[in-house]
């Protein structure tokens, strides 16, 4: 190599050293710029700004924890006990939180120093350590209170409502009632609620201790008191995670069959007429090109809600993705195995049965599977909107605003569907195609 050469060569090293520097440049400047423009477009400061991070921390605990509400009404005098204030959880009459005590003055005892007093004449007294005494007194819809001008951020007062909010409980009080809350961890009355005879009996009780209820044997009684839950409804729970699955099953194995027949119209091999291969093909891209989302809302105005709605929108977006996948899967297959097929007299229909498909059906059952898995996820928010499964449920739940445990249930529910899921298709895939080291 003469020196002109090597000169030419160390000049080219350079500039392309220089061209890949100036490039590297450029995409991080351009990174940049792009994560900039995000901050502005979001409006990630306002977003911020805008955040309640006491109403975060206040979900938070409620999805692990459950209140009992002390309720007086200002007008009648009544005091009632409920668990999360629902009919369904309040106590049987006469019964009462061993935290609330006295007859005609109500003391409520809320911890560490936290002492409520529901007084005649609609008054209410909180006794807050390291604040002092909070007055409040309800007088038609108006709330008179000894409250100063300069409140700290944990009390909201005006004349029309006040409400306290401490570590250990709060109050709330309005012309019509007046709230106090109790929190303690765990989901109160999951098992049993207060009219069931096994509330408060222990698994040992149950299960050999002598019978609670005389027209019941207990383990008979306790699983039938369980799994008619008024309050937490674990039937319709176990219903419509099976309505859920089912969308996706109905849906992931119908649009297999559907997109199987068509794939062989899209794959060049197999469809020498390009007008019906390309007719296909744009069918596959208009059904999967509208997500299922889309198809839903769409199928839910014509046949109306249900879950069969939600597993026709799942087959139609499917179709388009599987016919694809499927068609590309085809157009690989080897040609050898198709024409030892031929070769022993077989008839078109069984070349592909015995020299096509089981070519493919790795391919195929792999794309089944992991869509079936997939879908198991989506079915949840499909059924939010057709009506149907255990995404009804959660959106109703968190579209209350009350209870956050039930919630954190749902969504505990899914997780192990899911899961389930998952580890079922990846034994079915294993058992039908094989495992590989």
């Amino acid at each position: 190599m003469t020196a002109v050469d090597l000169d030419h060569a160390k000049t080219s090293a350079v500039h392309s050293f220089a061209r890949k520097r100036l490039i590297g440049f450029t995409l991080l400047v351009l990174t940049l710029v792009y994560f900039v423009f995000i901050i502005f477009a979001f409006d990630v400061a306002g977003l911020a700004k805008r955040a309640n991070w006491d109403n975060a921390v206040t979900l938070a605990s409620d999805s692990w924890s459950y209140k009992t509400h002390v309720t007086r009404t200002n007008r009648t005098g009544e005091i009632s006990y409920a668990v999360e204030g629902e009919r369904k959880g309040e106590y049987p009459a006469g019964q009462r939180p061993d935290w609330v005590g006295g007859t005609a003055d109500i003391t409520v005892d809320l911890g560490e120093g936290h002492i409520v007093r529901l007084l005649p004449d609609n008054v209410t007294e909180f006794e807050v350590p390291g604040f002092g005494l909070i007055r409040a007194q309800a007088e038609g819809r108006q709330i008179t209170t000894n409250l100063p001008d300069d409140l700290p951020e944990w009390i909201n007062a005006s004349t029309r409502r006040v409400a306290v909010t401490t570590p250990e409980g709060r109050v709330m009080i309005t012309g019509a009632k007046t709230d106090i809350f109790n929190y303690f961890p765990g989901w109160e009355l999951f098992w049993f609620t207060f009219e069931s005879p096994y509330y408060g009996k222990s698994p040992t009780q149950i299960l050999f201790g002598d019978q609670i209820d005389p027209a019941r044997g207990n383990v008979a009684g306790a699983v039938s008191d369980v799994w008619n839950n008024p309050m937490w409804r674990h039937n319709d729970v176990a219903w419509a995670i099976g309505e859920t699955i089912l969308m996706a099953f109905l849906g992931t194995f119908g649009a297999a069959m559907v997109a199987l027949p068509l794939a062989f119209l899209a794959a060049k091999r197999f469809t020498p007429i390009m007008i019906l291969r390309a007719a296909t093909r744009r069918l596959f891209d208009f059904v999967r090109g509208v997500d299922a989302l889309i198809w839903t809302v769409v199928l839910a105005r014509a046949f109306g809600p249900g879950p069969m709605t939600g597993a026709l929108a799942i087959l139609i977006t499917d179709t388009g993705t599987f016919g694809k996948t499927f068609s590309e899967a085809l157009e690989n297959v080897d040609q050898k195995q198709i024409d030892g097929v031929a070769s022993t007299g077989a008839k078109p229909l069984q070349r592909y049965r015995f020299g096509v498909i089981p070519q493919v059906a790795p391919v195929l059952l792999a794309q089944i599977f992991y869509f079936l898995e997939s879908n198991t996820r989506s079915a949840t928010i499909i059924g939010a909107i057709t009506g149907g499964g255990i995404g009804l449920m959660l959106t109703q739940a968190i579209q209350t605003q009350k209870d956050w445990e039930e919630v954190a249930y749902y969504i505990t529910l899914i997780i192990i569907m899911v899961m389930l899921m998952d580890w079922l298709s990846g034994w079915l895939r294993g058992k039908l195609i094989g495992w590989r080291n």
